[in-house]
């Protein structure tokens, strides 16, 4: 019988999914978003990529008993993913000391999360941007008392969506979508909450997040 998942703790089951878990940026490691790792290895068979390194911090902040992913809507000037929702992140600069210092420099830069509050919990695997980024996504519990001053120059606004609603499969669209002038086509995944569409490399990540905790990730 299927696991009923209004049931799950998904606070511990991220934790244990994650323990341990290390940067892992050799080739046959990359992930589409949203796609497993045979589904990548496809679409990379037909792009020839040498993408930047960056990193996201993917922000669970614990609210009592509930679990909520703290996203952000871009800025609209901004000359790469002007007004799409995402994490806070970029690319690493010479002075990190890897994708963790990265994720956090970042969040303190464009929403002023203070580090105090923040605790890693381990680390997706890189995702392929068709911008031009390879990603590793940091994920950390954040407990609530935080305040946040936003970047007017990166960021518009924030919001918390609950782990619940990302991880129903009732809500996730999927379509196909069309990888930049090429003909290649992949399935991707959308998860519209209230006013916000969560697309792209963001809901991708989360996908892949998701399914780590629902054991749906294919080997290889």
């Amino acid at each position: 019988m299927a696991e009923d998942r209004t049931e799950i703790d998904w606070r511990s089951r991220i934790r244990e999914r994650l323990a341990g878990t290390q940067p892992l940026h050799g080739m046959e490691h990359w992930l589409v978003p949203g796609r497993n790792a045979e589904q990548s290895r496809e679409f990379l068979r037909h792009f020839s990529l040498n993408p930047v390194p960056a990193a996201v911090l993917v922000p669970l902040v614990e609210r009592g008993n509930d679990l909520t992913v703290l996203l952000t809507q871009r800025a609209t000037q901004l000359k790469n993913h002007a007004g799409q929702i995402s994490f806070p992140g970029g690319r690493l600069e010479l002075e990190d000391d890897g994708p963790r210092a990265a994720a956090l420099r970042e969040a303190r830069e464009e929403i002023g999360l203070d580090e105090r509050f923040v605790t890693v919990a381990g680390y997706l695997p890189d995702h392929v941007i068709v911008s031009g980024f390879l990603v590793t996504p940091v994920v950390a519990f954040v407990q609530p008392g935080f305040e946040l001053v936003l970047d007017p120059g990166e960021v518009e606004s924030t919001f918390e969506v609950p782990v619940s609603f990302l991880f129903d499969p009732v809500n996730h669209r999927k379509r196909r979508r069309r990888i930049g002038t090429s003909d290649y086509e992949i399935e991707v995944i959308d998860i519209p909450f209230g006013e916000h569409d969560i697309w792209g490399a963001t809901a991708g990540m989360i996908y892949t997040l998701y399914r780590m905790c629902t054991e749906e990730l294919a080997n290889g």
